[in-house]
């Protein structure tokens, strides 16, 4: 396929830090579904979870600081100049009105925010601006889901990542990855009782969270 026509990646979170889970998750879903690029979004406000540790510019250059080096990952920081909550929706439908609506379009997201997929503002209307792939990690079961977002699994589940990209968007792609047994809040947790988190973000991210004296005092 054309690098033109190639699908885009779309990874949204709060960041709060960016770390090897996140990076290893966008790296094998570039690779597995041949991205042109994979588009990091930070929230600014998270409408789902508390309001962030680390402050919205904080979080924006330690994403810089991550990716550079990587040419298919983008920062994307739309989120941050939109007043009110991010909805993962409104960020779709500009990066849509952007693209035109024929290149396909991929939000990249774990299992468990899957299986919560319900709960979030205008979420059936993410299926007429992306596919969506879920990536699922051994042991995490997704038969228990919410009975509307069974039902569109089992009409949308595509037969292969490839077969999906036909069209621009309305996939649920089923990705099975290795599993990366990193989290923020482990992440925060460790540099507040002041433990190594040398092995698992990048190194220019932990200077710099040590330079600002992020996550000390916190959970």
């Amino acid at each position: 396929m054309a690098n033109a026509l190639k699908p885009i990646g779309v990874l949204g979170g709060v960041f709060d830090p960016v770390h090897y889970g996140h990076l290893a998750l966008a790296r094998e879903a570039a690779k597995r579904l041949d991205l042109a690029e994979v588009r990091f979004v930070p929230a600014n406000v998270p409408p789902h979870r508390s309001q962030p540790h680390a402050s919205a510019e904080q979080r924006v250059q330690m994403l810089k600081l991550a990716i550079s080096g990587s040419p298919c990952f983008v920062l994307d920081s739309r989120e941050m100049a939109r007043q009110g909550a991010s909805y993962t929706v409104d960020t779709l439908n500009t990066m849509r009105t952007e693209l035109g609506g024929k290149r396909p379009l991929c939000l990249l997201m774990g299992a468990d925010a899957f299986a919560g997929l319900a709960s979030w503002h205008r979420w059936t209307r993410l299926f007429k601006l992306a596919h969506i792939a879920v990536v699922q990690r051994p042991g995490y079961d997704l038969k228990n889901l919410r009975p509307r977002l069974s039902e569109e699994l089992a009409k949308r589940r595509a037969k292969s990542p490839h077969a999906a990209f036909d069209m621009p968007s309305g996939a649920i792609i089923m990705l099975r990855v290795k599993p990366v047994a990193i989290s923020a809040s482990m992440i925060r947790e460790r540099l507040r009782s002041g433990k190594s988190a040398r092995n698992l973000l990048p190194p220019a991210v932990l200077d710099y969270i040590q330079e600002q004296g992020l996550y000390h005092g916190v959970g």
